[in-house]
């Protein structure tokens, strides 16, 4: 490749040739792009992080999935491809090696994959030891009749199939942060289990305001989506989860239906953000059978996001405003190859997710449900 030649110049001369390449032909032997009622046009969807983290290398999450795409590879193989990146990251504190600890210092991670063609799924969740679980759960969906394989079971199945299994996924980064939540949570050594909570949650606030970590690094995930020329959507979510969470937690990011759904008829939705808030009404699967009617993904975000914040009402959740005191992001995208990034609150330069084209890749900016911020 010309080391002159721009990492957007590479996509777009990758993304003609692959589509002239599969696309029909016409009577007159002239290939057809683009045109309605032919191909899709292929397009990547994903999370902020797929845009920014590109673990020392020239091309981020989306372009590189977003390149195998076009070259023909299987799109759940490509889009993996391409959360590895962020997995291996260390300077990604929120997915993978260097990932958020939990309240005892130890990485656990989660993961989720869906393919749309193949009707088939997998995930981990509470996984330790292994840098790039959404390769261990794309072997969950492949070499299992189960869904989901979580903590010690997770980590045998992944070490009787070769995966590397480490002692400790913590950088020293990472360790660094961890120590200093607990120092800030826990000055007196212990306290009673009410004070605790409130002082872990209030020590996690601090830290977003004194800017020690940003608020995708203390929820974390990354979702990435992507869509060939023949319409096969695929999805996948990884996550070292909430930051300093009870040793155990899952969110939604390994939940089918919550942190990723896919169903090659309709379409792909996943999310970051507040898991809780998504599992309580399974806002992905939502999002897909909105779009099965005939929602725009925009449109089908939104619903989804409406609906988190109708079911939002204890007192601790709710700000002076009477709204939701946290953040859910959605990253949709429907077999036309139409997408949208979406959130609750979309405030600053950090609210933007990142897309891959036959135009390069864009850091987006989110469209919010409310104004202001959380």
């Amino acid at each position: 490749m010309n080391s002159k030649m721009s990492r957007r110049d590479f996509v777009i001369s990758s993304a003609a040739a692959g589509l002239a390449a599969s696309a029909p032909i016409t009577a007159k032997g002239q290939a057809r792009v683009g045109k309605p009622g032919n191909r899709v046009k292929p397009v990547v969807v994903a999370s902020s992080n797929g845009f920014t983290m590109k673990n020392g290398g020239r091309f981020n999450c989306v372009e590189t999935a977003f390149e195998r795409i076009v070259k023909g590879e299987d799109v759940l193989d490509a889009l993996i491809a391409g959360v590895n990146i962020v997995e291996l990251d260390p300077e990604d504190a929120s997915v993978g090696y260097g990932g958020r600890p939990n309240a005892d210092g130890i990485v656990q991670l989660d993961s989720c994959c869906m393919h749309g063609v193949k009707k088939q799924a997998g995930g981990v969740a509470a996984l330790e030891g292994v840098r790039t679980p959404s390769l261990v759960a794309k072997a969950i969906m492949e070499h299992t009749d189960h869904h989901l394989l979580v903590g010690e079971g997770a980590q045998n199945f992944a070490r009787n199939l070769g995966f590397e299994i480490e002692d400790d996924l913590n950088t020293e980064k990472s360790r660094r942060q961890w120590l200093e939540w607990k120092r800030r949570i826990d000055p007196e050594h212990y306290l009673d289990p009410a004070k605790r909570l409130e002082a872990g949650r209030k020590a996690g606030l601090d830290m977003l305001r004194d800017g020690v970590i940003s608020e995708n690094e203390y929820y974390g995930t990354i979702n990435c989506n992507g869509v060939n020329p023949d319409g096969e959507i695929c999805g996948v979510t990884t996550t070292s989860g909430l930051s300093w969470k009870i040793p155990g937690r899952v969110g939604d990011s390994p939940i089918l239906g919550a942190g990723l759904y896919v169903d090659g008829a309709a379409g792909a939705a996943g999310s970051t953000g507040r898991g809780e808030a998504n599992l309580y009404g399974l806002c992905s699967f939502l999002i897909v059978e909105e779009m099965r009617r005939g929602q725009h993904p925009k449109d089908a975000g939104m619903e989804a996001l409406q609906r988190i914040k109708d079911n939002t009402i204890e007192p601790r959740l709710l700000n002076e405003r009477g709204n939701p005191n946290f953040n859910v992001n959605f990253y949709v995208l429907d077999r036309m190859g139409r997408y949208a990034g979406v959130s609750i609150y979309a405030a600053g330069d950090d609210s933007r997710y990142a897309v891959c084209t036959e135009n390069g890749a864009e850091h987006a900016m989110l469209e919010p449900l409310l104004e202001g911020s959380a």
